[in-house]
């Protein structure tokens, strides 16, 4: 645990890209194979349940520092963060006891904290805070209160195990794919320069992501060298077909098989040793439906049949990664289009190949793109016809291209504490619009000022509180931001009766006074006016 806290907080402690890998390039080089594998899980973001509840572990900490509870709550207000501000008020470490390895915390300690009753784990956590120092508390909380987050890549945690192990990024990242449990023979296995064990039949690949477009697309050179195709607006997703099995992964890492099982059907009709990248999309009739109808089959472990006729859904394959247990990725992309046009001839159930959009020009190619609300697509991708498939997220291959969004100058009414590095910050914003005399909730936003912005508004929104309801401030209604999202539909959970997709901030309205922001009124009728083109969320 010791060792690992060293690293968290050495990663911690620097901006700097190649000092993080370096100082995981150590760890992994050097900690036992079982803590190196659970490092690894959470590094990544396999973080475990939340052990404790965050208020109980407030009071305890209070009680254990012998100070007041309004004492506690200043510091907390200070620091921004429960888990540091319990590390930073807790008593000196009692007699230091023998060494705790990080496997043995996460297999033993955590999961028997989180199933005692609360007397027994008020105990056990005293006793843990009581030997551990400073660091090793403040991870400790982060890890059992659920918010472990640390500031690498998952592409730099590969990076860094592929230099310890002098082993090649993208096998790094195979492996990593799909499911797999912490432990001494995971890690091995990992950084393994053999291809023993290599073979696991439901193993999807990492996903080839894309960059936003910059500058015009005519900068990309000639239009006779990319492949145009819709940017589709569902769940990526490879159903892989293995073994007479087939498997269906999000992008999230997440087997979601069962909850899609008109695309599971879909490997009844491809042979083994097949492996398709698109898109889940519901769909109705010849053209897709608006995300909402597909948000009704998210998060649904089993599908009732009443659902499953409401909202059927299909694959737009836009890619093969494997034909006849062959690794297709490093074929050119005309040629995997090409095999996979060929796989689509058969007229699959519930699978379509993404059509080509084709223009003898990047003007024409503009106009095409106009047509995407009307689609209920988001805009075109744009992929180089020569590339390979690559890993992650790299620039030059596949470009996004995506519609302007749509946009509300709205007011801010309530800001709430960041997370991390930005714990000591004002950095959660609500926003407000005009609903006659009075401003409603309109949407939440956490992104899209530049540090400098968001040191400006932490600043004046500490001189405008107005009340204090925990980590919330109401603020005086003055600043005016000018918010964009992707899609706007009806909705009985939001006071303004609206739900925004994807809201952020596009920038701040300095030159608006917060009396002229829009109102209700006229946001909802942008909702009548999209759907009466044929546009929807």
């Amino acid at each position: 645990m010791k060792r690992f806290a060293e690293l968290y907080s050495a990663i911690d402690a620097t901006n700097k890209t190649n000092e993080k890998v370096a100082a995981m390039v150590q760890y992994f080089s050097t900690a036992p194979p079982e803590d190196a594998a659970w490092a690894v899980a959470l590094l990544v973001g396999r973080r475990p349940r939340r052990a404790v509840n965050s208020t109980k572990m407030a009071q305890w900490a209070t009680e254990l520092a012998g100070i007041p509870g309004w004492l506690f709550g200043e510091c907390y207000d200070s620091v921004g963060d429960l888990g540091e501000t319990i590390s930073l008020v807790l008593p000196p470490k009692g007699q230091p006891g023998s060494e705790v390895p990080l496997h043995e915390w996460m297999e033993h300690r955590l999961p028997e904290l989180a199933k005692v009753l609360e007397d027994r784990q008020r105990e056990l956590l005293t006793h843990y805070w009581m030997e551990l120092d400073q660091a090793g508390r403040f991870l400790l909380n982060k890890i059992i209160g659920g918010a472990f987050r640390v500031g690498v890549s998952q592409e730099l945690v590969i990076r860094a195990i592929a230099q310890a192990s002098a082993l090649d990024p993208p096998l790094i990242a195979h492996r990593l794919m799909g499911e797999w449990i912490p432990s001494a023979e995971f890690f091995k296995s990992l950084v393994s320069p053999t291809d023993e064990g290599e073979s696991v039949d439901s193993r999807p690949y990492p996903f080839c992501l894309a960059h936003p477009i910059e500058g015009s697309p005519s900068d990309l050179g000639p239009i006779e060298e990319w492949h145009a195709e819709w940017k589709w607006d569902g769940i990526r997703a490879q159903v892989v077909k293995r073994g007479d099995r087939t498997y269906v992964w999000s992008r999230g890492e997440e087997l979601i098989t069962e909850r899609f099982p008109e695309i599971e059907g879909i490997g009844s009709w491809l042979p083994n040793g097949t492996v398709l990248d698109g898109e889940i999309l519901a769909w109705q009739g010849e053209s897709p439906t608006r995300f909402g109808e597909l948000q009704r089959r998210i998060g649904r472990k089993s599908v009732s049949k009443q659902l499953l006729a409401a909202v059927p859904v299909q694959l737009v394959a836009f890619d093969i990664l494997e034909f006849e247990g062959k690794d297709l990725r490093q074929l050119e992309l005309r040629e995997r289009r090409r095999i996979l046009n060929e796989i689509g001839n058969q007229a699959i159930a519930n699978v379509r190949i993404s059509p080509t959009v084709f223009a003898d020009s990047w003007e024409a190619l503009a106009n095409e793109r106009e047509a995407s609300r009307s689609r209920n697509v988001e805009g075109l991708m744009l992929k180089r016809l020569d590339s390979p498939y690559l890993v992650g997220r790299k620039k030059g291959a596949w470009w996004k291209w995506k519609i302007d969004p749509l946009t509300v100058d709205a007011v801010l009414i309530y800001a709430a504490r960041g997370t991390g590095k930005r714990a000591a910050l004002y950095t959660d914003y609500t926003f407000g619009v005009w609903d006659g005399d009075r401003l409603v909730t309109f949407a939440k936003a956490y992104s899209g000022l530049t540090d400098e912005e968001i040191r400006q508004v932490d600043a004046w929104v500490r001189r405008n509180s107005v009340e204090k309801f925990g980590p919330v401030r109401t603020v005086t209604p003055e600043l005016v931001f000018e918010l964009a999202f992707e899609g706007i539909q009806l909705s009985n959970r939001h006071k303004s009766g609206l739900a925004v997709r994807f809201p952020r901030i596009l920038r701040w309205r300095k030159d608006k006074p917060y009396t002229e922001a829009d109102r209700l009124e006229d946001i909802r009728a942008m909702l009548t006016q999209l759907e009466s083109e044929g546009i929807s969320d």
